[in-house]
C-alpha cells in the first residue's frame, strides 16, 4: 500500500465519516447515542464550476431534510467558497440564504465557516445579511489579528459565534504565528463572549482552554457548546458530555479529504494530537 492509500484509509476511518452524505448521517446517529450532537460538513472549497456548486447546495438541502426525518441532533457547516464566492458574492449569498431558509423550516442550525483571510469581509457581510432569516452562526478564527475587532462588531449585531484557532495560512502582518500568541488571542475573544454573549461555541481540543471556559461558565451561566473534530479527541468529547457539558463533534464527509487533512496537520498544536489519534482506540 502506498503512502497516499495508507493515509486515505486512516483518515476515512478516523477523521472523515466517509465519501457520502449517508456516512455522515450514520456517524451522527452513533454520536447521538452517546448524547453528542454533530456538525456535518461536505468537504470541498474554492469551487469554480457552477454545476458542482449547485450539487453542493442540493446535497446540503437533502441532509437538512434527512436530519429532520431521522430526528437526528445535528447541524451543518458550510463554506463560502463552496457556495460560489470565487465566482461572485451574489451567487454565494443566494446559495447561503437558500440553505439557511430550508434549515429554518427543519429546525436545523447552520454554521457559516470562515476560510482564508481574503474572504473574511465577504463572509461577515453575508452572515450579517442572512442571520435574521434563520438559525445561523459564524466562525471566528483566533489566529487572525483582526478577529477580536470582528467579534466585537458581530456581538453588537447579536451574532452567534463559533470560536476556533484557525487552520489557514496568512501573512505575518495579518496573523499570529506562535501557539502562545494564538492561545492568548483565543482567550481574549473567549472572555468577551462570556461577557457579552448568551450563546456561543468554544471549538478547541485544548484542555486548558476548555477548563477555563467551564470555570467562566460557572460565573456567567451561558449557553456554551464545546466542539471538537471527529476522530481527534473523541474520548475527551465523551468525557465532557458525561460531565454534563453540551458537546458537538464536527463530522466531515466527501472525496475532498486530502486538503482537509493537510490543513489540520499544519494547524498549530494539532500534530501531536493527530498522531496520537491515529493509534488511539476509538470509543466512537
Amino acid at each position: 500500500m502506498n503512502l497516499n492509500a495508507s493515509l486515505e484509509k486512516s483518515l476515512a476511518g478516523r477523521w472523515i465519516a466517509g465519501y457520502y452524505p449517508e456516512d455522515a448521517l450514520e456517524r451522527t446517529k452513533l454520536f447521538n447515542s452517546k448524547h453528542i450532537s454533530t456538525i456535518i460538513n461536505f468537504l470541498g472549497e474554492d469551487i469554480q464550476e457552477r454545476k458542482k456548486i449547485s450539487n453542493t447546495v442540493k446535497t446540503y438541502i437533502w441532509i437538512i431534510k434527512e436530519i429532520k426525518n431521522r430526528r437526528l441532533k445535528a447541524g451543518l457547516s458550510v463554506k463560502p467558497t463552496q457556495l460560489g464566492l470565487n465566482i461572485s458574492y451574489n451567487l454565494m449569498y443566494s446559495n447561503y440564504l437558500k440553505i439557511v431558509r430550508q434549515a429554518k423550516k427543519s429546525g436545523v442550525f447552520v454554521w457559516f465557516d470562515m476560510e482564508g483571510a481574503k474572504n473574511v469581509d465577504s463572509t461577515i457581510k453575508a452572515y450579517k445579511r442572512a442571520m435574521h432569516n434563520g438559525n445561523t452562526g459564524i466562525c471566528i478564527q483566533a489566529y487572525l489579528k483582526r478577529s477580536e475587532k470582528d467579534a466585537e462588531s458581530l456581538l453588537r449585531s447579536h451574532a452567534i459565534i463559533r470560536l476556533v484557532k484557525g487552520a489557514y495560512k496568512a501573512d505575518p502582518e495579518l496573523s499570529f504565528k506562535s501557539k502562545r500568541d494564538i492561545n492568548r488571542n483565543y482567550l481574549r475573544i473567549m472572555r468577551e463572549l462570556f461577557y457579552k454573549s448568551k450563546r456561543f461555541m468554544i471549538a478547541t481540543h485544548d484542555s486548558r482552554i476548555i477548563e477555563e471556559a467551564i470555570k467562566l461558565n460557572r460565573k456567567y451561566k451561558r449557553n456554551v457548546i464545546f466542539a471538537m473534530l471527529n476522530g481527534i479527541r473523541n474520548k475527551y468529547a465523551l468525557y465532557l458530555s458525561k460531565s454534563g457539558q453540551k458537546v458537538m463533534v464536527y463530522v466531515p464527509f466527501g472525496e475532498e479529504w486530502f486538503s482537509y487533512g493537510v490543513r489540520r496537520i499544519a494547524e498549530q498544536g494539532h500534530l501531536s494530537l493527530i498522531i496520537r489519534s491515529l493509534f488511539e482506540k476509538q470509543e466512537l
